[in-house]
């Protein structure tokens, strides 16, 4: 099984297109177009019923002390841990692509709709519900995808894991806002073949490439 992408090379950097957040020389962060980048894949092994994605990012801080703090830096050798962007089922086995845009073109406050989906899919929440739970403009459910919005004073450059699943089920017993782990939960039995492609963030001027540096 293989996955590719037109929007980015596996290991590359992710234009700022793809991402909640970009650079901002006044500001440090602002908001970015929030695309949904292009996903394609190839030789689904025999029996595949249906499809999952996954998008994770496995490099959040695990403490959230130093994150975002002027005079501050969030240490690389901090403990991360995983931070779901998109969560994707019941993709049909016949599907070859996702197109860009397709799920995702621009930031909704209180988070996009669902479970219900573009292509009779079905999405489950992604971790920004938790992360705006308490900001009075943002709080609600964030169906679907959202990109990359990582620690501006971040001294690791994040990843972020597009998994695509190959599943002997056509659907999964997942109902309204499922999670991540209630998604990894239930594909585990299921799985026939999975492939990956990842690509990178920072919000770090330090650290960006010039594709995504200050300014754009």
């Amino acid at each position: 099984m293989k996955v590719w992408s037109n929007s980015f090379a596996d290991g590359q950097p992710m234009p700022t297109r793809y991402a909640f957040c970009k650079i901002d020389q006044k500001t440090r962060v602002a908001m970015a177009d929030n695309v949904n980048p292009h996903l394609a894949w190839s030789d689904l092994p025999a029996g595949t019923q249906s499809l999952a994605v996954i998008c994770h990012d496995p490099d959040v801080p695990s403490k959230g002390d130093d994150v975002n703090q002027e005079g501050r830096t969030v240490p690389a050798d901090l403990p991360r841990v995983d931070f779901f962007h998109w969560l994707l089922i019941e993709l049909k086995p016949t599907l070859e692509e996702i197109e860009e845009g397709a799920f995702s073109s621009g930031i909704t406050p209180r988070g996009k709709g669902g479970p219900v989906a573009a292509l009779d899919a079905r999405q489950g929440i992604n971790d920004y519900t938790n992360w705006f739970a308490q900001d009075r403009d943002m709080n609600g459910e964030y169906f679907g995808y959202d990109g990359p919005c990582p620690p501006w004073n971040d001294e690791l450059v994040h990843r972020y894991v597009f998994t695509v699943y190959a599943l002997d089920v056509p659907t999964l017993p997942l109902e309204g806002a499922f999670t991540g782990a209630d998604l990894r939960d239930a594909i585990a039995r299921h799985t026939l073949a999975q492939a990956s492609i990842t690509g990178t963030y920072t919000l770090n001027p330090d650290l960006a490439p010039t594709e995504i540096g200050v300014g754009e």
